[in-house]
């Protein structure tokens, strides 16, 4: 195993859990319940016979006591779709360690969880766009393989999150479970963030990676800063003034982002790229479930 997916990784994450309170239906048998009823193996609920129905779900014993013909229902499993939007934009790359490091390894938390469920999995990395989908991971040699795949994703160029996410909105797959793992900057601010997130019609899961100088960086003084992704820099001053600006920009960056999750009802998570990865997943999995 390598560095970044250790063996202890690996069997840590195979303990988390994931449960759906709804299911779409229309996929294959796993662990959830779906919201349909059908032939399952959970009686849920009777209704009237019409023609056309299988006989053989008719309840014989209620129709000679009653006389009427009813049909017994059943819960149905089906799996969840998962799909995992992974940022390994240039800037993800950028610092030391990465976040992408933690992003990665959150990304393969997920694809653990699916594939103990037999859920369909589905990582897309993107960039300056949408990359192509990372093949779905099916049983414990897939979830080996997708932790290979992971390791090898470079920058993949320029942050375009709120691009990427539309162009994901607008493929229309089945409903299911969006989680987006980035540090979620944009150059346009956080409005086409919002409103890339906006396009996506599933359950929404924000993994928002972030080290302890975002809100506040340690600068002083005359200073460079240079772009990561465009390679433009600019002279400045950093005087506490600035600074003070800089952490209000910041603080409303932030809430406008968590407004709207919490709109969403959607699950978030700050993932700290500086800490281990398995120390940070009760945030988001308590007691080794995440309910969505």
């Amino acid at each position: 195993m390598s560095q970044l997916f250790t063996e202890e990784f690996a069997r840590a994450v195979h303990r988390l859990r994931l449960i759906a309170r709804q299911v779409p239906a229309g996929g294959r048998h796993a662990d959830h319940r779906s919201r349909a009823l059908g032939t399952g193996m959970e009686f849920r609920d009777f209704r009237s016979y019409v023609p056309g129905d299988d006989l053989r779900r008719v309840d014989w014993n209620l129709y000679r006591r009653s006389g009427r013909v009813f049909l017994r229902l059943f819960q149905e499993t089906e799996d969840l779709p998962v799909y995992v939007l992974l940022d390994v934009s240039d800037s993800m790359f950028f610092e030391t360690p990465p976040r992408a490091d933690a992003a990665r390894q959150m990304a393969a938390c997920l694809a653990a969880v699916a594939t103990n469920q037999h859920d369909r999995l589905t990582v897309f990395p993107f960039g300056a766009d949408l990359g192509q989908p990372l093949p779905p991971a099916r049983g414990q040699e897939g979830f080996r393989r997708l932790l290979g795949r992971l390791e090898k994703l470079g920058p993949a160029g320029p942050t375009r999150l709120g691009q990427a996410l539309r162009r994901f909105g607008a493929m229309r797959l089945r409903g299911g479970l969006a989680v987006v793992i980035s540090d979620f900057f944009d150059p346009g601010g956080i409005e086409p963030v919002l409103e890339g997130l906006r396009s996506l019609q599933h359950r929404l899961v924000a993994v928002q990676v972030v080290r302890a100088s975002d809100p506040m960086p340690q600068l002083q003084g005359e200073c460079r800063l240079l772009d990561c992704e465009s390679g433009q820099s600019v002279d400045v001053t950093v005087t506490p003034a600035a600074v003070e600006k800089y952490r209000r920009a910041y603080q409303a960056f932030n809430d406008r982002l968590l407004a709207f999750l919490a709109q969403r009802r959607a699950a978030h998570m700050q993932l700290d790229a500086d800490r281990p990865v398995l120390e940070q997943l009760n945030k988001l999995f308590i007691d080794g479930w995440l309910v969505v």
